[in-house]
């Protein structure tokens, strides 16, 4: 077998040879034999079906391991050639060309490989920030919220109208041409108005109302309801006012501070206050960082560190951006690139530049998180997304199942490898 060997760059390398028609059958004669000691064919002892017969009954799948084969020995031999370490080849080989000539099969395959460039440099490309701080002003208004979170709801002293805001507590029954339906009906039921809980009309139809006041509320389901037999239909609830509450201010004091606090036995309104002063400035820090340092970063860095990329790589970068793309497209716009080769692949350049830069910071993220020695473990992964899932209200267990089986846990570790990485460079982590 011979085989020639072209450096396309320090990424990419392009493997040419002929795949001989006598090297093939030879596989094909060898794979025959051993089907034969495994097969089972009526009219021969198992294991004792002679190669002829094997391939009368399964030529063209023989014809296919054996050219597999032999591709894969021709691959391997180029990468030897190429001085290149196994472990360093990206993904899949590039076919460019695999044409069926009377002698045998020519091929040409493009193998590409992990880039090496200096990790140098890193921090002299740093972008100048300020360190956000909390005013007392800020401090002031935050525990305001914590405590109006924390106030309870009470009964009022003396009685006057429901306003927006308060907490009622009602009867109610809903009607549709006069029918009640199922699940519009509850006794003493505790409703805040203006918390959009029921059908839009319903709460503010209730301010006004006095004390053991009955009234009949009417609104019209939404046209996405839920329910088919309610949505769009016009209801008629008969609601019934036994009571309103409203919230009272909770005490800003150390007992206050203990309750939120669980677990510090000593805690004060001092510590509340140094505790609410250090999520003010982390929520300014993230956003500055999010929104501005971050994005600076990786700029910076692709720009610093030039090398070449794997070819195979970037395609499927261009392939993942093209199909974002098209997943905004209206019908009409996807029709358009149908049979349409040329439009497809003028999409793929408009997208090429970026998908590079997003393959190069990737390379550049892995290559400076091990010159740092930054690490993210499997578990900090699950805590992770185990807890973004508890925030908004999801399973845990359901959305990593759905990580898992999606293969995207790959992408989250990379991403708070890059964020740690990122955090350290910029001194966030102190």
């Amino acid at each position: 077998m011979k085989v020639t060997v072209n450096k396309v760059d320090e990424a990419n390398v392009l493997i040419s040879g002929t795949l001989d028609n006598s090297e093939i059958e030879a596989k094909i004669d060898k794979l025959a034999v051993q089907a034969g000691k495994e097969l089972k064919v009526d009219g021969f002892r198992k294991g004792k079906v002679p190669a002829h017969v094997v391939k009368k009954l399964h030529g063209e799948k023989l014809a296919q391991d054996a050219e597999a084969e032999a591709l894969q020995a021709l691959i391997a031999e180029g990468i030897k050639e190429a001085g290149i370490d196994g472990a360093e080849v990206l993904g899949q080989p590039t076919f460019k060309k695999y044409d069926k000539k009377e002698d045998g099969i020519e091929v040409e395959v493009e193998v590409s490989t992990r880039p090496v460039f200096e990790a140098e440099g890193h921090m002299d490309v740093l972008p100048t920030f300020k360190k956000p701080t909390a005013s007392a002003k800020e401090i002031d208004e935050k525990l305001a919220e914590i405590a109006s979170q924390q106030s309870p709801y009470e009964k009022i002293k003396r009685k006057r109208m429901v306003r927006d805001g308060d907490m009622t507590v009602i009867d109610f029954e809903g009607f549709v041409d006069g029918v009640a339906f199922d699940g519009g009906k509850a006794e003493k039921f505790s409703l805040k108005i203006g918390s959009n809980q029921f059908i839009p009309g319903f709460e503010e139809q209730i301010i006004g109302m006095k004390y053991e006041e009955e009234k009949t509320v009417t609104v019209t389901f939404p046209e996405e309801y839920q329910s088919a037999d309610l949505a769009g239909k016009e209801a008629e609830f008969k609601v019934k006012l036994h009571e309103i509450q409203e919230q009272v201010p909770a005490e800003l004091n150390d007992e206050l501070a203990k309750k939120l606090l669980k677990g510090d036995e000593n805690a004060t309104l001092d510590t509340l206050k140094e505790k609410v002063k250090e999520q003010i400035v982390s929520a300014a820090m993230s956003k500055i960082y999010n929104e501005d340092l971050k994005p600076k970063l990786v700029e910076a860095l692709v720009k610093k560190f030039d090398f070449a990329l794997p070819n195979n790589i970037v395609d499927q970068e261009i392939d993942a951006k093209v199909n974002e793309k098209a997943r905004g497209m209206d019908e009409e716009e996807l029709n358009s690139f149908k049979d349409n080769p040329e439009k497809v692949e003028a999409l793929r350049e408009e997208v090429r530049a970026d998908a590079e830069a997003s393959v190069r910071a990737t390379f550049i993220v892995d290559a400076l998180a091990k010159k740092e020695e930054v690490t993210v473990d499997d578990q900090e992964v699950s805590q992770a997304i185990y807890y973004e899932a508890m925030m908004s209200g999801q399973n845990p267990q359901e959305v990593i199942k759905y990580y898992q089986d999606n293969n995207l846990l790959p992408a989250v570790k990379m991403g708070m490898i890059e964020d740690k990485l990122f955090g350290k460079m910029l001194g966030l982590d102190k």
